[in-house]
């Protein structure tokens, strides 16, 4: 509505004076309950409690146009779209940061300083020093400027010197506050980026309306925020932490900056450190590393600044970068390479899974020679190629993904790859489930099947059977000694000592383990089975309800389908399980042999305020005090159920530090949010 076709009603100048003390109420609870959501991690009411307030705030606002002020939280989402962005100058130089690559270069970065310190003709009080970490976020740099505590300019980096004017969107951004906690004349810089699981919700839906797909967030974010309409902005879900003070307000070391900004009311990063010496950094750098895969956002190494100011002000800057500041970075988790062949795995389901064999190359301080393409559909997508030149990304542990084929790198050699109609392994018949991605291999004799479903057998999840692995599974095959799951409960010592690697002490000791996995409990028993889409926790879930073995034999499909957490595509696969003639034979031959299945006891538990039958747990985060599998055995134990999803369904999320996208999704679901602390006295 245009300002000045708004005229307000005539009420009296004490009405008027109410509307004026209601509005600024409104606005500084509104503005509570933002600080108390970004900065202090809580919430007090619930986000539809929360819209009721501004929605009241803006029709008040509507009402009277004249009472509407710059930092008003309807202010947000607003402003018409700008032909171009203006330029705006920097009050200080938004320096570059150098990177180092290993902890020899991090020494050698405090010797540089300590020499340099050593020639200074201004010495700072002392050449030791001390630092403070944070994780480098992969977003794009933002610089605020603030009058009077009120946000007046918000620019793009840029040169470094001048950047562009993107204040009207970056109101649209709630964890940026438009008014601080104080009045103060103050500049800070901060990183915008994108969550992950907001990242995926966005392609989603792109991909749903016909869109362009996102490549990566930190793309998203450097588009969202140069949009000239600041409604596109205001509908990407950008976060942003804010790292640094440029303004000298009387900060004493950066550990002192991050608390200054948390009390003016930005939002920081909780997982930073102050660091007495490089061990510790590099302690701290190993950390976020290995955490990396599992964080909410993205972040490409960390950021190791000297904590005392007065230290780097002496240090000063060389060209465009500060002595006194380093990127940490970490091994690359992309990579460029050759696809030498695309080759066939068989799963343990009979499943074929298409592997990209590669030009050996490293990525993440590892040498990775294969990535896998998933599935025909996949390959399709991508449209990957043998001898295609490929991206590729690695996630933690796990086996990389081919991410992209640059064709403008094709010269007329590659080959198109296409599915086996014969399994490669065994030459069965081939055929694809109209439902699913995947091909299958018909031939339930498959040597490829029965290596994966006897190595899953024997694993630690099922009869964890100490010193069987996949070699030796496979020996045990090859030779003639096995050809289904029982087989492994009649060998002898006799049978193993003619093996490769075997003598007599190895052959005793794994004979020994045999023996001792005889005693399981149902629900590892169910999962040593391998039945499809029978994972762990549903395993639990079926020797809870039916306690016996016997009895879930006897189930029938409606029983199965009106079970909770058993969908009627894994009530089928279980019904057909017990249903097959082979796997009666199998169940018998296992009796035979002396496996003693135990009885599910019961697990409601005995202790006062302790029970928690019937309830949902998904965990999320570094949990601290215990391991995740401790605390899904104390769930387990006093009658709840653990998912790995959070749903309208779930009861609790317990939360960790840094937790991920679960988290977000259980804000949104107004699904309680519990920390490890609070499930500890729960269970007490």
């Amino acid at each position: 509505m245009d300002k000045a076709e708004v005229h307000p009603p005539k009420f009296s100048k004490g009405k008027l004076e109410r509307v004026k003390k209601r509005i600024t109420k409104l606005r500084k609870e509104i503005h509570r309950h933002r600080y108390l959501y970004h900065v202090l991690d809580t919430q007090e009411i619930s986000d539809a409690a929360l819209d009721s307030l501004k929605h009241e705030l803006f029709e008040l606002e509507q009402q009277y146009p004249d009472l509407i002020t710059i930092d008003s939280p309807t202010q947000r989402v607003g402003g018409t779209p700008l032909d171009k962005f203006k330029k705006v100058h920097h009050p200080e130089p938004i320096l570059s940061i150098e990177d180092v690559f290993s902890f020899e270069e991090l020494q050698e970065w405090e010797k540089y300083m300590r020499d340099y310190v050593k020639k200074s003709e201004a010495r700072p009080p002392t050449s030791r020093f001390d630092y403070f970490c944070e994780r480098k976020v992969d977003g794009m740099d933002i610089v605020l400027t603030y009058k009077k505590g009120i946000l007046a300019t918000a620019a793009t980096r840029g040169n470094g010197l001048v950047g562009e004017d993107v204040t009207q969107n970056i109101k649209t951004i709630e964890a940026i506050p438009l008014h601080l906690e104080r009045d103060i004349d103050v500049v800070v810089q901060g990183e915008i980026f994108m969550r992950k699981y907001d990242f995926e919700r966005l392609n989603q839906k792109q991909k749903k309306e016909g869109k362009h797909i996102f490549s990566n967030p930190r793309n998203v974010v450097a588009g969202s925020i140069r949009q000239l309409d600041p409604k596109i902005t205001a509908s990407r879900p950008l976060d942003c932490y804010v790292f640094e003070i440029i303004t000298d307000i009387g900060q004493r070391s950066h550990q002192q900056v991050h608390d200054i900004l948390k009390q003016l009311g930005f939002k920081t990063d909780t997982q930073t450190r102050y660091c007495g010496n490089v061990d510790e950094v590099e302690a701290y750098y190993k950390k976020w590393q290995n955490k990396r895969a599992q964080a909410p956002f993205n972040y490409d190494g960390v950021v190791i600044v000297v904590n005392n100011i007065e230290q780097e002000k002496q240090l000063g800057a060389v060209g465009k970068s500060p002595r006194w500041m380093r990127a940490y970075k970490f091994p690359a988790q992309q990579a460029t390479t050759i696809v030498k062949d695309i080759t066939i795995q068989v799963g343990r389901t009979g499943a074929l899974t298409p592997v990209a064999k590669l030009k050996p190359v490293t990525i993440m301080g590892t040498v990775v020679s294969r990535a896998t393409l998933h599935n025909e559909d996949e390959i399709k997508r991508l449209d990957v190629r043998i001898g295609d030149t490929v991206i590729i990304e690695k996630a933690g542990d796990v086996i990389p993904d081919v991410v992209q084929a640059l064709k403008e790198l094709r010269d007329g050699s590659q080959k198109v790859f296409v599915m086996p109609k014969k399994c490669p392994v065994c030459h069965g018949q081939v055929r694809r489930k109209s439902s699913e991605a995947a091909h299958y291999c018909l031939n339930k004799k498959c040597f490829a099947i029965e290596h994966r479903s006897l190595t899953h057998f024997v694993s630690k999840g099922g009869f964890d059977i100490e010193g069987v692995g996949k070699k030796i599974v496979e020996q045990l095959i090859h030779g003639g000694l096995i050809k289904d799951a029982s087989d492994v409960f009649t060998l002898k010592i006799g049978d193993l000592e003619p093996l490769e690697r075997f003598g007599e002490k190895s052959a005793d000791n794994i004979i020994t383990a045999i023996e001792n996995s005889k005693t399981i409990t149902l629900s590892r028993f169910l999962y040593a089975l391998g039945i499809r889409h029978v994972g762990e926790e549903t395993a639990i879930v079926l020797a809870r309800h039916f306690k016996t073995l016997d009895n879930l034999g006897k189930a029938d499909l409606e029983t199965l389908n009106n079970m909770y957490d058993i969908g009627p595509v894994m009530a089928k696969s279980i019904y057909d399980w017990f249903g097959d003639k082979n796997n009666i034979k199998l169940l018998q031959k296992l009796q035979k042999y002396g496996i003693r299945i135990q009885e599910q006891k019961s697990t409601r538990s005995d202790l006062v305020g302790g029970g928690l039958d019937g309830k949902t747990f998904v965990l999320t985060g570094a949990l601290e005090r215990m391991s995740r599998a401790q605390i899904k055995e104390r769930i387990r134990a006093r009658g709840g159920r653990v998912s790995e999803s959070v749903s309208s369904s779930t009861d609790f999320v317990v939360a960790g530090q840094d937790p991920g996208s679960k988290y977000n999704k259980a804000k949104r679901l107004k699904v309680r949010v519990i920390r490890e602390k609070d499930f500890l006295n729960m269970i007490k």
